[in-house]
């Protein structure tokens, strides 16, 4: 089968051919194992995203136990449950220059053993304190791991699967956030001061499972290229694709991107490493190209809109929504949060299966519109019930029903479409760090949106902030429609050629569509065409 298979790749050469012909010609019985191996491996780098999910989940009812038992504020609450999202920034800082430095594997290992540090000291906790000690390091850790997971899955995925893929970071998130709530419901019937530490403290238990599970996946190949082990990124890249032949365009294409020579051996174990981190920043902000600026804005604008559309104020402060709507008892708020949990988790699920299918730009516009529906009755039905003296039971149905189409609408599109849309749209050179500072600004908009609900719906209702959160959801649509280009299917190596051009990026797509059909098309004839 094999002298076979590299017969037919030397008569495509010689006959003409176009190379992305052979990508057709799989060999069936490679691709279910080459499918498994990458699943796992996108699985397990994923699992970091649990960390934060849960840590989301479960301070949502932690925190009604953490206020009775340590008697704090209502702004000593807000700081606890958003300060560690401000802390991840740390991480999600650093996060960059150690992948480059240390790996993506190893990396991955580091957010682990950090978070279970975090959350051991949030569990032994005796006051507010070192409570807030432990959610610094956690925070630390969570940075860590929200950069390097998509950062990983995206560059062990082929392109045909990496929406599939590189959306398992958001499921995961949600995989945690259901764990969390389902955590608070367990340990709710323990007496206060010993309830929320085993909540809390629960959290090692993903880490370990992730610290040792990392020890078994390959290293990413992209990073094994740009430190110049082309045979070991060779074999990682057979691995994880469908055929050897679809593995060797998946190699030309990165040492094209990462500037290797393309005559170099490529079983070399070893040549000489190449230099990118020196200009990285310099390429980014002082001196992009016009394409790198497009990028840019568009990762940097998904993340904000992602955060600002209020889904932490929905996820983190349901107790109190349902506490709003008229749901008194703990059991009953606890039992609905559980709920916005199944429905989150259930619809992320179905996104992951139509990413590849029908795109990023559908989902991703389908998703906030009806956010903008969900957020707008729900500020409608919460301003009802506040202004009413009685029950009004169809309006408390209204907002019970509100929050579920929220988090299924945000679960369906812009929660994952945001990690795998910024994973892939980066050049190599500088996808660490370019990922890094989508996070830091994801972090820092989601800190500010959950450390100020409590007092922004003090200052103007809570339906008024709803309505306020509706209104960013608008603005997001509309620069979501104009600025976001479609990247289903292209390569990460053709991403650079879709942006710069802001209003043609359509015949940039063209042109690929073209590309893909027939021979392989130069970047540079690409991007003369559009320009």
């Amino acid at each position: 089968m094999t002298e076979m298979t590299d017969r037919k790749v030397e008569d495509n050469a010689v006959s003409g051919e176009p190379q992305n012909k052979r990508i057709a010609d799989f060999d069936p019985p490679e691709k279910p194992n080459a499918s498994k191996f990458a699943i796992a491996c996108a699985t397990l780098a994923c699992m970091t995203s649990i960390l934060l999910g849960y840590d989301i989940g479960v301070m949502s009812g932690a925190n009604i136990f953490i206020k009775d038992d340590l008697k704090i504020t209502d702004v000593q609450v807000e700081v606890l449950a958003g300060t560690l999202n401000i802390y991840s920034l740390i991480g999600s800082g650093l996060a960059g220059v150690t992948s480059d430095w240390i790996g993506r594997r190893y990396t991955i290992v580091l957010s682990g053993t950090i978070f279970f540090i975090g959350a051991i000291l949030m569990g032994v906790a005796p006051g507010y304190g070192l409570l807030m000690f432990g959610r610094f390091v956690a925070g630390i850790g969570v940075g860590y791991g929200l950069m390097i997971a998509p950062v990983y899955t995206v560059e062990i995925s082929p392109a045909l699967s990496r929406g599939f893929l590189t959306s398992f970071p958001e499921v995961f998130v949600n995989v945690g956030i259901l764990l969390g709530y389902v955590s608070n419901y367990a340990f709710s019937k323990l007496p206060v001061h010993m309830g929320w530490r085993f909540m809390l403290g629960l959290g090692a238990v993903p880490s370990i499972v992730l610290v040792v599970g990392v020890l078994a996946m390959p290293e990413s190949p992209r990073w094994l290229v740009m430190k110049g082990r082309l045979g070991d990124a060779k074999q990682v890249l057979n691995k994880t694709s469908a055929s050897k032949e679809e593995a060797q365009l998946r190699l030309e294409d990165i040492k094209e991107a990462a500037g290797i020579p393309m005559h170099l051996n490529d079983d070399i174990v070893e040549v000489p490493k190449q230099s990118h981190g020196e200009s990285v920043w310099k390429q980014l902000i002082l001196h992009p190209t016009p394409a790198v600026r497009h990028i840019l804005i568009a990762a940097l604008g998904i993340h904000f809109f992602e955060q600002a559309s209020g889904i932490d104020s929905v996820v983190l402060y349901s107790p109190r929504i349902f506490e709003k709507a008229g749901i008194q008892s703990y059991n009953h708020k606890l039992l609905a949060t559980i709920a916005v949990g199944v429905v989150k988790t259930l619809f992320i699920l179905v996104a992951t299966f139509l990413l590849d299918r029908i795109g990023r730009r559908p989902l991703l516009l389908i998703s906030m519109g009806g956010m903008v529906f969900s957020l707008g009755f729900l500020g409608a039905s919460l301003t009802v019930i506040d202004q009413s003296q009685g029950t009004v039971t169809w309006a408390v149905g209204l907002c019970i029903t509100m929050v579920l189409f929220n988090v299924a609408f945000f679960s369906i599109g812009l929660g994952p479409v945001t990690w795998v849309y910024t994973s892939e749209i980066f050049p190599l050179k500088l996808r660490a760090q370019g990922c890094s500072m989508g996070v830091a600004i994801n972090r820092v908009t989601s800190g500010i949106i959950s450390m100020t609900f409590i007092s922004l719906y003090k200052a103007i209702t809570i339906g008024g902030a709803f309505f306020l959160y509706a209104g960013v959801g608008v603005v997001a649509w509309i620069f979501f429609y104009t600025m976001l280009p479609e990247t289903q299917g292209r390569t990460l190596e053709e991403m650079e050629v879709l942006f710069g051009k802001y209003h043609k990026w359509k015949e940039a797509n063209a042109m690929l569509k073209k590309r893909k059909q027939g021979d392989r098309v130069d970047g540079d004839e690409i991007k003369s065409q559009v320009n």
